[in-house]
């Protein structure tokens, strides 16, 4: 049996989130374009059935994205990612009261506006880098924060990856980041690892294998791998045929004690967890 990492707990929705077991965070892109499922989701109709199969299917949270990052998408302003958001966030906070929703976004006008309209946790792939006024935003909402890591932007991250010793580099620039949000005040920080951001395919593998040295920071890790180009581009293969792959490998994110896993298929994650750990 495998065992998380002793860890941080995260106060959301006035309760503490601990990590006995891993949780699942269940993905719900509105977008028209993101790389897997760009366009299957991005009404707020076919957005509900979607995350009630999340429900369904053993999600703890719903990671909803209005914004694509997938390198040659289309750029939207901030009040389009808030329109096509926060009518989904409304609609799956009165109907699913018990689930976690959390927002993925870098741009703290689109955070605060999600929050507002019932979401519990802001999900940033920049890490606060994409717009100067996220931790202070994030201070001020006191929210728990999901910090990632990534280089430049989602359209030059790739020309960002001279790395002396990725998992030192990437632990150093967390370090200095969660340096900046302590002294705001913010209190409940979740870390990603930031897999496909930044990082070369061999980069992404070598960090996923030392994972485990990021619990050095006593936060709740999220591992971040589904249906990713490090497993379709290794096997030359699409997205749609990257399941068993996302398997493996969130097996071995488990194996080394990460507390977050967050998937486009619930279910699969679900068994997985079910597996090795007890309930």
């Amino acid at each position: 049996m495998f065992s998380t990492y002793p860890t941080q707990t995260i106060r959301v929705k006035g309760k503490l989130l601990t990590f006995e077991r891993p949780v699942i965070m269940g993905i719900l892109n509105v977008t028209p374009d993101s790389f897997y499922d760009g366009g299957q989701h991005n009404t707020v109709d076919q957005a509900f059935l979607h995350a009630q199969q999340l429900v369904d299917e053993g999600a703890d949270i719903i990671d909803i994205g209005a914004y694509s990052s997938r390198p040659g998408a289309t750029n939207i302003t901030a009040q389009e990612e808030i329109d096509r958001s926060v009518p989904v966030i409304e609609q799956l906070s009165n109907e699913f009261p018990n689930v976690i929703l959390s927002i993925d976004t870098f741009r703290a006008d689109v955070a605060k506006a999600c929050i507002h309209a019932g979401a519990h946790i802001i999900n940033d792939i920049s890490g606060g880098n994409l717009d100067e006024n996220m931790f202070a935003t994030v201070a001020e909402l006191q929210v728990p924060y999901i910090l990632m890591h990534m280089r430049g932007t989602p359209e030059t991250m790739q020309q960002h990856t001279d790395y002396t010793d990725v998992v030192t580099d990437v632990a150093t620039e967390l370090g200095e980041r969660i340096a900046k949000l302590r002294a705001l005040g913010v209190k409940d920080v979740i870390l990603d690892p930031g897999f496909g951001f930044a990082k070369t395919v061999e980069q992404n593998y070598e960090l996923l294998l030392r994972t485990d040295e990021l619990h050095y920071f006593g936060l709740p890790l999220l591992g971040g791998i589904s249906r990713k180009s490090m497993i379709y581009k290794k096997l030359g293969i699409t997205p749609e045929e990257a399941l068993n792959g996302t398997v493996a490998l969130n097996t071995l994110l488990l194996e080394r004690g990460v507390q977050i896993l967050r998937v486009h298929d619930v279910k699969e994650a679900k068994q997985l967890v079910d597996m090795f750990f007890d309930k």
